[in-house]
């Protein structure tokens, strides 16, 4: 494991003035505290989670906020399959839960085994729900989970021991799946073969100048990091490689321990851990919002 020396970023692409705070929730009813997920929604609004297991969603002007529900636990990474459902990771139950978008209700969806659910990933077209296991702070331990979609049965899927798994996000062609291993500093891709299994992990990006937390693709096939730490985001060219810093605020006021990302057409959205508020960053790219290909896909 590197000795986390951060490089920093002589000129980042794109200037702060580029990024904004869509919603502050500091003082808000609901307030908006510390969130650590982020997705965008097939209502169009943002939806977010609470260090007091709050999920919440933000109208895309920032004017509004909303609690829908609550695990009363600390709600970690976000992830909506299609229109039907939104699954939510808890680190305080070490479970995942699942709100029908419809009905408005919360259940715990995975059964126990999973020790920190931080991450899910929709693989609608195989009909299951991929969840990363932070395993535990300063141990490195397996790894990455798959649970049914419909029934949430589920086992270890990837056993083998990463250095604290968290972000992930499907590769575009549907054939890997990237995970962050946040205190390597790496990113690493796990092959899915023909029959669903997982294959040996490939590094996909090494030596990050910071610590990896949240993914997203453009419709290139560039991938975007959300940096814990130094408060930045990074992009990784398509088919992985070298990292450059995208944007970054050395304050670590507009950005604070940015988390998980998303995007909607041109518009990144950042999780900051660090504080109350979601970022809103103006790219020089696009990409569909997650929910919007998890439905294309289940109806293919």
């Amino acid at each position: 494991m590197s000795m986390m020396r951060f490089a920093t970023a002589d000129t980042p692409i794109l200037p702060v003035q580029r990024a904004r705070v869509l919603f502050d929730g500091v003082f808000s009813e609901p307030r908006l505290q510390h969130p650590e997920g982020v997705a965008v929604g097939p209502d169009g609004w943002i939806w977010c989670g609470s260090e007091n297991g709050q999920i919440l969603r933000i109208a895309p002007d920032g004017s509004q906020i909303e609690e829908v529900a609550s695990t009363a636990g600390f709600v970690l990474g976000l992830a909506f399959d299609g229109d039907r459902a939104l699954f939510a990771c808890d680190l305080k139950h070490s479970a995942v839960f699942r709100l029908d978008l419809a009905t408005r209700q919360l259940q715990r969806f995975t059964p126990p085994g999973i020790r920190i659910p931080n991450y899910p990933v929709v693989d609608a077209s195989r009909g299951r729900l991929l969840v990363s296991d932070s395993h535990a702070f300063g141990t490195p331990g397996p790894g990455v989970w798959a649970f049914d979609l419909r029934t949430g049965n589920g086992e270890l899927w990837y056993a083998e021991a990463l250095v604290f798994a968290n972000g992930m996000a499907m590769e575009p062609e549907g054939n890997a799946v990237l995970v962050c291993e946040t205190f390597a500093q790496r990113i690493m891709s796990i092959p899915i073969n023909p029959n669903g299994t997982a294959g040996r992990a490939n590094p996909y990006s090494v030596d990050l100048p910071g610590l990896p937390d949240g993914i997203a693709f453009d419709s290139t096939g560039a991938l975007f990091v959300g940096c814990y730490e130094p408060s930045r985001i990074l992009r990784i060219p398509p088919g992985g490689g070298r990292a450059d810093v995208y944007i970054e605020d050395p304050t670590a006021h507009l950005f604070a321990h940015p988390t998980n990302i998303a995007f909607d057409g041109s518009i990144l959205y950042a999780a900051n851990l660090g504080r109350w508020h979601i970022t809103r960053i103006e790219t020089d790219t696009v990409a569909t919002a997650l929910h919007a290909q998890r439905g294309l896909e289940a109806r293919s």
